[in-house]
Parts: C-alpha cells; structure tokens; sequence
C-alpha cells in the first residue's frame, strides 16, 4: 500500500475524484501543466486543457494511467482552463463531468460519455443548461437518482452568481452575511441535463443558522464532495483561504447541512480538494499536495490515506505529514 505517497509522478495531478466501477479503482484529476507563470487570486496559472484516467487494480497495486482521456481541442465550446472533473456510471455508460471557461471565460459544466471508465470521452458540444461555476461532484443516490454538487469561490466565479444571473464584478461580499454555498441540481435521465435550475445548498452551524461569509475556518470555498454513511449525507468541501477539508452533515440530499468539523489538515500548497470512497469496506480520502513539486502551486500530486468514522459519525481529522 502506498499510502500518502504520490499515485503517479510523470504528470502533475490534482483534484482527485475517486469512484469503484467494475471492482477497480479509478480517479479523475485534473492535469496541471508546468510553466513559469505568476500565480493571482483567479486561479490563472491552472491551464490545463486535458484529463488523463488513472486506474488501480487495488490500493496494493501500481497505478496506471490510462492516457489522455478527453482534451480542450475536442469541445467546441471550451475557451480555457479544464479544471476538477468527476465521473458517474449508470445503465452501462460513463459520464465525465468537467468546468472549464467558455469562450466567454466564464465557467460552464460540460458532460462526455464513454463505454469505459477510462475513456476516451466524447464531449456533447454545449455545455449543459444552467450550469456555473466549477468543481462538479456527482452522487449516485441509493434510489438511481443522480445529483450534482459543484461550485468555488474567487477564480471558480461563485459570487458572480448571487443574483442568478452572471455578474462580472459584484459588490464585495459582507462579511457577517449568509456564506454562498455551493450549487446542487438533480440530473435528467439521460445524465447530460439537469431536471431543473440548480438551487443553492445552505451550511448551517451549531446553533441552526448559516454559516457566515467571514467564517472561513467553516465556510465553503470550492471543491465540494457528497458520500453517504450509514443513511446520513457528508458534504464535504475546501475552505479555501484557511486551507481545511471541512464537512457537515444531513438527512436530504439537498440539505440543509450542518457543520461537524475538519477532515484534513492544511497541505503543502495553497489549494486542496478531494474525494471520500468506500474500497472493500473501508474509507479513504483522496487528495493532493505540492510535496512533488517543492510547492509551486500548479504542480500537484494526488495522493490517499484512509479516513476513519467514530462510533457517533463523526469524522477523525487527518494530519497529513504525521
């Protein structure tokens, strides 16, 4: 087992979605392109513009990446930057859902299909109606309904969506108003749309009220993650600024959550974001780090370690260099 140690090491991956399909282990990252580019508060130097598949026959076994999977230059309407994807399975296809800016440079959700998990995909030439921002994350409910999950803060165009309608330059947030949480939408049936528009989920705190924009030891900033354990949603998700894994849990899908506590530590690099995934009856996290790299920020590793439940559901929080 290689845990806490870099899947693979001739790319750069990050934002690792984890998922069993057919009793393997495949994750979905984004693929962080070297340059000598500055870094800035949108998030300009993460270019990518592919994703490759990587897969394990176990967690004891090598990872392998199956190649470039899906590029920029096969989706008509991508402009730049193909940031955290996630994929689903359902009646013998596999759906990759993936942000990236239009030629507009704003961030859509686009959907491509494959007959196998680790692709190649073919992308549909729009992206899907109503869809925003980025960082989308795909539960595959216990009753076959789908929903999706995704949103960020800052360079992921968030705020920019408060009104509903998309808003280059919106007033700076108040810092003792309700936090944005992020988007959550029921897929159609044919997995490529949502029913209707995506609604905001609220994150509350101990004593039942939202969480605060100012609270960014607790609040939500990008890359959320929906699992289930033991009948309760675990929504979990990067604060951002103060660089935690945070959750908070719920009986409905489309919440409301309430704040439980932190998963993972700060990592080396600014950015984190992750996936939680049952293997043989155990859980994981998968993340990433800039250990690889030395710490430059677009040059990421994904990595894993298993992620432990206490007896009242609760979550043990993971220190990621202990």
């Amino acid at each position: 087992m290689k845990e806490r140690t870099p899947l693979v090491t001739h790319i750069f991956t990050a934002d690792p979605s984890a998922h069993v399909f057919g009793g393997k282990i495949y994750v979905y990252p984004s693929h962080d392109i070297p340059h000598d580019g500055e870094d800035d508060d949108e998030g300009g130097e993460y270019i990518m513009e592919d994703y490759h598949v990587l897969s394990l026959d176990s967690l004891d076994s090598e990872c392998v990446d199956n190649g470039e999977a899906l590029h920029m230059r096969d989706v008509p309407w991508v402009g730049r930057q193909m940031w955290a994807p996630d994929c689903a399975y359902r009646d013998g296809k596999y759906y990759l859902y993936f942000p990236a800016k239009d030629k507009e440079g704003i961030f859509r959700i686009g959907a491509a299909m494959s007959g196998s998990p680790a692709g190649p995909f073919i992308a549909e030439k729009e992206p899907i109606r109503w869809s925003m921002s980025i960082d989308p994350a795909v539960l595959a409910d216990d009753d076959g309904r789908f929903y999706m999950y995704n949103g960020g803060l800052w360079g992921g165009q968030l705020e920019r969506w408060q009104t509903g309608e998309y808003v280059p330059d919106p007033p700076a947030s108040d810092p003792d108003s309700p936090a944005p949480g992020p988007f959550f939408a029921e897929l159609a049936d044919n997995m490529i749309s949502f029913k209707e528009k995506p609604k905001t989920v609220t994150i509350l705190d101990e004593n039942g009220s939202p969480l605060k924009a100012g609270d960014e030891d607790r609040r939500f900033f990008e890359g959320p993650w929906m699992h289930k354990y033991k009948g309760i949603y675990y929504l979990s998700y990067s604060t951002g600024t103060t660089h935690y894994i945070c959750y908070a849990t719920g009986t409905d899908p489309a919440g409301p959550f309430t704040y439980r506590g932190r998963i993972l530590e700060p990592v080396i690099g600014w950015t984190t974001h992750h996936s939680i995934v049952e293997i043989d009856g155990r859980w994981y996290l998968f993340y990433h780090d800039c250990e690889l790299s030395g710490g430059i920020n677009h040059r990421r590793c994904v990595k894993y370690t298993e992620l432990f439940y206490n007896d009242d559901g609760t979550i043990r929080t993971i220190f990621p260099y202990d």
